[in-house]
């Protein structure tokens, strides 16, 4: 099987394995459809998402579309440079 490096990788392995599991909640007022629908969309930090499946839903996943990250650490600074957001 194929897999991915990237610089640091191992880095980024342990950090993922030291991350706790995480509960999925649902939020009403959000949820769309039957509760016994097999899909599911999940808003929140892509980690703890991902750590939320393995205990109900290993093995069921066929797909799994992931936003990039793209308020970074970095992204952010230059954005408050440029004046187009406030820090808190």
């Amino acid at each position: 099987m194929p897999t991915l490096n990237w610089h640091k990788r191992e880095e980024a392995v342990r950090a993922a394995t030291r991350a706790p599991y995480r509960l999925l909640e649902p939020v009403a007022e959000l949820s769309y459809g039957g509760a016994d629908s097999e899909n599911l969309l999940i808003q929140g930090d892509n980690l703890d998402a991902l750590k939320a499946l393995p205990p109900y839903y290993a093995g069921r996943v066929k797909c799994i579309a992931i936003d990039p990250p793209y308020n970074t650490r970095s992204a952010f600074q230059r954005l408050l440079r440029r004046g187009l957001c406030r820090g808190v």
